[in-house]
């Protein structure tokens, strides 16, 4: 029973990893512009495919080292410009026109409008690759045998290195200052254009890497798994404090350690019932989540 328990424990942290990989696209977005990107999941799907084509180019199991660090790289790179094409596509000209409308545009039109326009992008992304890749499963090229190990440790370092990114470049400084006031961001001088960009890049880049770790450890690909993940993400990221980086961290594990601990009971099938249950408890014990800061909005 120990083993099975200390087994589920480090599946779970492995799970949680790479759910807080794909939560941090939601985090940062979030953070940045106030917009829950629901499109992020199915960019997390494309770059899953993306990964599968170009490690099957290097070569696959044959050159198992060059095809992961290299198709996981070209997989980052795919999905920022993805993330960057949805951005400039579906969200900015939304932007530019309730910014238009001044104060005609705030209220329920402005918060509703980017949230239906996220979900159509999701709807259209989906569908669109199972017009590309059809339904159909595919295999995953195995690579590495103590997979979720690696997975471990990559989103740790990947966690600080995006902290240091935020906290400490001047990048960094201008994506914290869109959080506070985009208005006051572009009277100071800063391209706020550039920066929001850059934000969907490194959040889809983000995505990118998870979709790889998940899809080498869970062996397979399809158009609809961003559902599932996604939704995982968001909660991880709600759970932990939406905008927080080590609250996409703290959220993911739980939910990778919960998911996991389930498994090993008679109600395997209701991990995710138990999830939903476990941030119903948080949020209303700690409305901004676990390691969020509550404020005060106008409206």
């Amino acid at each position: 029973m120990l083993g099975a328990l200390s087994g589920a424990l480090l599946t779970g942290l492995a799970q949680g990893a790479m759910i807080a990989l794909v939560a941090l696209g939601y985090t940062m977005v979030y953070g940045v512009l106030k917009l829950i990107n629901f499109a992020h999941s199915e960019v997390f799907m494309m770059a899953a495919y993306g990964g599968f084509f170009f490690m099957s180019m290097l070569g696959g199991a044959e050159h198992p080292l060059i095809a992961a660090v290299f198709g996981t790289l070209a997989a980052m790179v795919a999905a920022s410009l993805l993330g960057i094409l949805v951005e400039r596509v579906a969200y900015r000209p939304l932007r530019q026109r309730l910014r238009g409308r001044g104060n005609q545009g705030r209220g329920g039109n402005a918060r509703v409008t980017p949230l239906v326009t996220a979900l159509g992008v999701s709807v259209l992304l989906q569908n669109l690759a199972q017009l590309l890749f059809t339904a159909r499963y595919r295999s995953y090229p195995q690579l590495f045998a103590q997979t979720r190990i690696v997975i471990f440790v990559v989103a740790v370092c990947v966690m600080i290195g995006l902290d240091l990114l935020v906290n400490r470049t001047w990048v960094g400084k201008a994506m914290r200052a869109l959080s506070s006031n985009v208005e006051a961001a572009r009277l100071m001088g800063i391209r706020t254009g550039r920066v929001i960009a850059f934000t969907f890049a490194v959040g889809s880049s983000l995505a990118a890497l998870g979709a790889v770790l998940y899809c080498l450890d869970q062996s397979q690909v399809y158009p609809t798994m961003g559902v599932v993940i996604g939704t995982r993400a968001f909660v991880a990221a709600v759970l932990g404090g939406i905008g927080s980086i080590p609250g996409a961290l703290l959220g993911g594990g739980l939910i990778g350690i919960i998911g996991e601990l389930v498994k090993l009971s008679d109600y395997s099938g209701g991990q995710d019932v138990l999830i939903f249950i476990v941030l119903i408890l948080v949020l209303l014990l700690k409305p901004a989540g676990l390691l969020g800061k509550a404020g005060i909005e106008k409206v």
